[in-house]
């Protein structure tokens, strides 16, 4: 009986270490001060992250509206949150894009904005490979701001969300609520598209 008890208590041990995983946590069901601590707890973990991301589509001004966005559709929604489907940082990128979606065309003129602030090339740079492995703060090569304003959005997102939070293929799945193989695809195809822009700049450069 002693053991039956000792076997009991380890696995309800164990299924409260794995629901309170800091990169998991359960949201469903949290009300009052279990609520804010959570929250507040999610704030400090991601609200960085979240911002800085933010900041680099769409400029600080609306990167400071769209993380308290974020964090207020996400105590909202709390209950749609599966800690199985997706950890809870993919999560909140992903309400953070559908937000950010709603600002596309600022987007999409700051990063042409961007590109016309491009430095001319010198023949050390190696734009191409750098471009395509990652496309930073800077977006690497600030003169493929064009292209990247002109990918679909989906496209974009999946590369930004990759390069700029620098979530792995499978969160950004997890984020978009897309296939895993469709983010992996799409960024192939980007980062394909992306070389042959470069390759097609430097070429018209040196004529």
């Amino acid at each position: 009986m002693r053991s039956g008890g000792a076997v009991v208590t380890g696995r309800a041990a164990s299924i409260a270490a794995r629901d309170v995983e800091p990169d998991r946590p359960p949201l469903a069901g949290l009300t009052g001060r279990q609520l804010t601590d959570t929250f507040g707890r999610l704030f400090d973990a991601h609200a960085r992250d979240l911002h800085r991301y933010l900041t680099a589509r769409i400029g600080t001004t609306v990167a400071d509206d769209l993380v308290a966005e974020t964090f207020l559709t996400a105590l909202r929604v709390r209950g749609s949150y599966d800690p199985a489907h997706a950890t809870v940082r993919a999560w909140l990128f992903g309400i953070a894009t559908n937000l950010l979606r709603h600002h596309l065309r600022a987007e999409q003129y700051g990063l042409r904005a961007l590109a016309r602030l491009a430095p001319a090339a010198t023949p050390a740079e190696d734009h191409a490979d750098r471009a395509a492995d990652r496309v930073d703060a800077a977006i690497s090569v600030r003169r493929l701001s064009a292209a990247v304003a002109d990918l679909p959005a989906g496209d974009r997102d999946v590369l930004l969300l990759t390069s700029w939070a620098n979530l792995t293929p499978a969160e950004v799945a997890a984020a978009l609520g897309i296939p895993a193989g469709t983010v992996r695809s799409r960024l192939h195809r980007v980062r394909r598209g992306l070389r042959a822009r470069t390759a097609a700049d430097r070429t018209g450069e040196a004529r």
